[in-house]
C-alpha cells in the first residue's frame, strides 16, 4: 500500500476516538480506508462545500495530498453558497475557477441547478460530500437530486460520503403536495424527514423520484457511531445563515417566517435565532436588520427598528426540540396589524401545501394544526423505514 496513504488512513481512524478513548460519531469523509480505493485511477468531480471537511483539512485539499496516482479530480460542482459557502442566501453563482485549488468550479446554484452531459464529459464517478440540516426547504437535497439524476442519465456511479443529520431524532410537519414542488421542495416528504443525506438519496432512488425508470448508481460510505438519537454539533457552519447549533435546531420553525412579511433575523448577528418586525404588537426585545458580507447583504426590513422575540435563550437545549414549534409564527399573526398582508405566496413553498396558511388564518392552535398532518406522517414513516441506514 502507498505508505502516504497508509498514513492518512491510521490518523482518519484516530478521528474516532476522542481522548478517552470512547467511540465518537464521525462523518463518511473521514472514513477513508472505506472509499479511497473506488477513487484509485479515476476521475473524480467532487460535489462540495465549505462543510466537506476532513478533520480540519477540506476534502478537496485531502485527495489532492494523496496525488494523482490514488485520484485525479477534475472538477467541482458547488451548492447554494458557491464552493466556499460566501455567497449570500438566493444569490445566483456563476461557474469560475477556484482561487485556493486551479479547479474548475461548476455551480449548481447558477444559471443551470443540474449538471449538463457537458459538465460530466469525461468524469468517470461522482463524489458528494455537502452537511444537510434535515429540513426538506433547505435546497442541499434539490441539488442532490439533480445530482442523481443526471448521473444516472450519464451512467455514472455516484458515491455519498454521508454526514449526521443534526435534525434527525425526529420526524415533523406538513407533508408536501406536488402542486407546491419547488427547489425548496421537491418531494412528499414532510418539512422536518428524520434522514441524513446518504438515506435521502436511497429513497429518492428507491421511490423512483429520478423519473423515466432511471436508477442512480449508488455506494452510500455510511457515518460511523451514529444514529437517529444522536446530538451531533455541526464544526462548520452549513451556510452563512445558520452560524450556531441553536440556529439549526430552530431553523425547521423560524424558517416559517421567510414566507412572511416578518424579519427572520437576517442581517443581524442572529439569524433564525430572533423574529420581528417595526408593526409586531406585545413585544419588548428590538433588533435592526443591516447589511453584513455573506450573512445578507440586503436583509429584510433592512435599517428598521423590529420588535419581536429573542429566542438565544433556547442555545444547548436541543433535547426540548423534539417536533416543529408553531407557537413563534402563530404569536406573530396574531399580534401583527395588517393580517391581509402577514403571508407572502412563498409562504405555500416553505410549508408545501396551503392548509397551514388557512389553519393559521382560521385560528387553530398549535395542537390542532399538528394533529391534522399525524396520520401522514404515520403514512412517511412506514416508507421512511425501508431506507434507514442507522437505528432509530
Amino acid at each position: 500500500m502507498n505508505p502516504r496513504l497508509l498514513i492518512y488512513i491510521v490518523l482518519t481512524l484516530l478521528l474516532f476516538q476522542d481522548c478517552s478513548g470512547q467511540n465518537v460519531v464521525s462523518s463518511g469523509a473521514e472514513r477513508t480506508e472505506l472509499y479511497l480505493s473506488l477513487l484509485e485511477g479515476k476521475r473524480v468531480g467532487i460535489v462540495a462545500n465549505q462543510t466537506s471537511m476532513i478533520g480540519k483539512i477540506h476534502l478537496v485539499d485531502s485527495l489532492n495530498a494523496l496525488g494523482s496516482k490514488v485520484t485525479r479530480i477534475w472538477k467541482v460542482f458547488s451548492p447554494e453558497h458557491g464552493f466556499r459557502g460566501k455567497a449570500e442566501y438566493g444569490e445566483m453563482v456563476e461557474d469560475g475557477i477556484d482561487t485556493e485549488t486551479g479547479l474548475p468550479v461548476v455551480s449548481l446554484y447558477g444559471r443551470n441547478r443540474k449538471p449538463s452531459d457537458s459538465d460530466l464529459e469525461n468524469l468517470d464517478i461522482v463524489l458528494f460530500d455537502i452537511q444537510d440540516v434535515g429540513v426538506r426547504f433547505y435546497t442541499y437535497i434539490s441539488t442532490l437530486f439533480y445530482v442523481m439524476q443526471a448521473c444516472a442519465e450519464n451512467g455514472l456511479e455516484l458515491i455519498l460520503l454521508d454526514r449526521p443529520n443534526p435534525n434527525g431524532f425526529y420526524v415533523d410537519g406538513p407533508m408536501l403536495e406536488p402542486e407546491f414542488s419547488s427547489f425548496v421542495g421537491m418531494h412528499n416528504v414532510p418539512v422536518v424527514y428524520g434522514m441524513t443525506i446518504g438515506e435521502y438519496c436511497k429513497m429518492i432512488n428507491g421511490e423512483g423520484w429520478l423519473g423515466d425508470g432511471l436508477s442512480c448508481e449508488l455506494t452510500i460510505i455510511p457515518c460511523g457511531n451514529y444514529n437517529h438519537r444522536s446530538r451531533y454539533s455541526l464544526p462548520v457552519p452549513p451556510s452563512p445563515n445558520l452560524p450556531t447549533m441553536n440556529s439549526i435546531y430552530l431553523y425547521p420553525s423560524t424558517g416559517f417566517f421567510e414566507g412572511t412579511v416578518i424579519s427572520e433575523g437576517r442581517g443581524t448577528d442572529s439569524p433564525f435565532e430572533v423574529f420581528g418586525h417595526p408593526d409586531l404588537r406585545a413585544c419588548d426585545f428590538t433588533f435592526t436588520p443591516e447589511s453584513r458580507p455573506g450573512a445578507s447583504a440586503n436583509p429584510k426590513l433592512k435599517g428598521e427598528l423590529c420588535l419581536g422575540k429573542d429566542l438565544r435563550y433556547l442555545r444547548d437545549s436541543s433535547e426540548q426540540f423534539a417536533g416543529l414549534n408553531l407557537s413563534w409564527l402563530i404569536f406573530a399573526y396574531q399580534n401583527f396589524p395588517d393580517k391581509e398582508n402577514f403571508f407572502i405566496p412563498y409562504f405555500e413553498n416553505l410549508a408545501g401545501t396551503a392548509k397551514l396558511r388557512q389553519q393559521i388564518v382560521d385560528g387553530l392552535s398549535e395542537d390542532e394544526i399538528s394533529a391534522s398532518w399525524q396520520e401522514d406522517l404515520e403514512a412517511f414513516k412506514k416508507i421512511r423505514q425501508k431506507y434507514l441506514i442507522y437505528p432509530d
